[in-house]
């Protein structure tokens, strides 16, 4: 049998856990046939105990348990200790059979993309648009691109503060702003993303 987890604001479908007497309800089921992102969090290492399938973004997922392990069905996906996708914050590309206990206390995640995962008759990893939350003097950015892909920290050399800064502020100016305010550093296997970009007229 399939039961539900009620996590707060959220429209999550367990997995299956041995000895449940409830059934599923039709409503929080996800839609068929689409190809949206997917990873399903446990409880215990190696992909077992008790189960809940995140298919969107979630902010706060009010888990009574550490999470051990994660398998990626569908995208990458940003994982946070805090809420609203604050504190520690780490990229899952792939599956994880035993989650660093530094991660376990998941308490937000969310899609970032294509990637990892999937499986055959899934579609390759694709531009992502660029989002944006824009207000009447600044704009911004939680994963910046450019024609559709992720806008890189540092175009050369390493990723420091300043040369995210640099990039920031030139990504902001293409964006219509005269600089960025705050950025910060994501990176997703050995790549440097910026992130967290807030763009104004004023810049620093």
């Amino acid at each position: 049998m399939r039961i539900m987890m009620g996590l707060a604001g959220a429209a999550l479908l367990a997995l299956p856990v041995a000895g449940a007497g409830q059934q599923a309800d039709e409503r929080f089921r996800p839609p068929s046939g689409g190809y949206q992102p997917e990873a399903i969090i446990y409880r215990d290492a190696n992909y077992s105990g008790p189960a809940v399938a995140i298919q969107r973004e979630e902010s706060n997922l009010g888990l009574a348990w550490q999470v051990r392990s994660i398998r990626i069905q569908r995208g990458q996906w940003q994982v946070c200790t805090g809420r609203n996708f604050t504190g520690k914050c780490s990229t899952v590309t792939r599956s994880e059979p035993n989650v660093a206990s530094q991660m376990r206390r998941i308490v937000s995640m969310r899609p970032l993309g294509w990637g990892g995962g999937g499986g055959p008759g899934y579609p390759p990893p694709r531009p992502q648009p660029n989002q944006s939350l824009r207000g009447m003097a600044a704009e911004f950015f939680p994963a910046p691109t450019t024609n559709g892909y992720r806008v890189r920290a540092c175009v050369r050399g390493s990723a420091t503060a300043a040369c995210a800064a640099r990039s920031a502020d030139a990504y902001c100016r293409t964006a219509g702003w005269n600089g960025s305010k705050s950025e910060a550093i994501e990176t997703v296997g050995r790549e440097n993303y910026l992130a967290d970009v807030l763009c104004t007229r004023s810049g620093y």
